[in-house]
């Protein structure tokens, strides 16, 4: 019996699946750096793990250096507090809009095990109308994992530090669309693994440092430590980035959207992320325009990258973002074509390629 093919797509959302479902939030991405090595390991000529935990795989060339960087965290919670009955109260580790939570099943990670629980609420057949119309914080949330009391918890195994992620599966949706929790930035891993295959079947002058950084949730702290020691010539930071095609966004806020190929960054946070410099955008509109990929130009309110801290290490390095426009992130149904994350790829991989042209 031969082994049926599989095309460019299917590898993409095999790898973007595996990715999407393994969990890590900032400080605890073992998981995901596992299947990150493995993965781009056959690409590269050098892989290494540095004190903070970032992962560096390198191709060596001549020059220029190149720091493709994406980050492997997600956000998630941790414990804080279990109460004498057995509930549990959590932290927050990363930005979520509390609202997103309410009914959400969970994973809670412990040394040994994992638990499920479930973030309870009040049945609506005994809310008032203006409880009904109440946001409801975080901090008034709790986990339920079916425990009897506070010594039950902790025969069952979960105490005060143990991280949470949302018990969320990947799915496909229709015309080449798929959905799954950590699409932030488990896509941008995506995209530089699916680069370095590329640029691993031709010859490229520059030295390519392919990196999965960690705790970009909680403070871009892996592409700092990272980008300080290796100090490359020029970088470039993937990510997602929101779109302004479904309802309850406006166009004036997101003018990017799915199916129109990678977002190029041309600011973030209002300038204070990153105003991207005009040699690093011209690199990538010029690649994109001489290669006849399709992009989007992003220039966006809120929300940075890893390419914000990088542009400002040591004397500054010129940085850039490359990313894949996603529906609802920051939630456990992030939204993402296919096409577009393999178009990224590509976008990457040709500005790795001309990159001693502008550098």
């Amino acid at each position: 019996m031969t082994k049926k093919k599989t095309n460019n797509l299917e590898e993409i959302k095999n790898l973007l699946e595996k990715l999407s479902n393994a969990h890590g939030i900032s400080g605890h991405e073992k998981e995901v750096r596992n299947i990150l090595e493995k993965e781009i390991k056959p690409y590269v000529d050098e892989i290494k793990t540095d004190k903070l935990g970032n992962l560096i795989a390198t191709k060596n060339g001549e020059g220029p250096s190149v720091m493709i960087a994406a980050h492997m965290d997600e956000i998630g919670f941790m414990v804080k507090y279990i109460d004498d009955n057995g509930f549990i109260y959590f932290a927050k580790s990363g930005g979520w809009f509390d609202q997103t939570l309410l009914n959400q099943r969970v994973i809670i990670h412990s040394k040994d095990k994992h638990t499920i629980g479930v973030v309870g609420s009040k049945p609506p057949h005994i809310m008032k109308a203006e409880e009904m119309k109440r946001i409801i914080e975080i901090g008034e949330m709790y986990i339920d994992i079916g425990a009897k009391s506070k010594k039950d918890v902790e025969k069952i195994g979960v105490q005060v530090g143990d991280t949470i992620t949302l018990d969320r599966k990947f799915e496909s949706l229709s015309n080449n669309m798929v959905t799954g929790k950590a699409f932030d930035n488990r896509a941008g891993i995506v995209m530089m693994i699916e680069a370095a295959k590329i640029l691993s079947k031709s010859k490229t002058k520059a030295k390519v440092h392919f990196v999965g950084t960690v705790q970009e949730e909680v403070g871009l702290k892996g592409a700092r430590t990272s980008a300080y020691s290796l100090n490359p010539d020029v970088a470039i930071a993937t990510d997602v980035s929101i779109t302004g095609d479904h309802p309850g966004v406006e166009k004036k806020h997101s003018s990017l959207e799915i199916g129109k190929g990678p977002s190029v960054t041309v600011s973030d946070a209002e300038g204070v992320g990153i105003v991207v410099a005009e040699s690093v955008l011209n690199w990538m509109k010029n690649t994109a325009n001489k290669t006849k990929i399709p992009y989007q130009l992003s220039v966006t309110e809120g929300g940075m990258t890893d390419a914000a801290i990088i542009n400002m290490t040591k004397h500054g390095i010129p940085s850039g973002g490359i990313c894949v426009a996603t529906r609802y992130i920051h939630s456990p149904v992030e939204v993402l074509d296919l096409k577009d994350l393999e178009q990224c790829a590509k976008l990457i991989a040709e500005c790795v390629k001309s990159a001693h042209k502008y550098f």
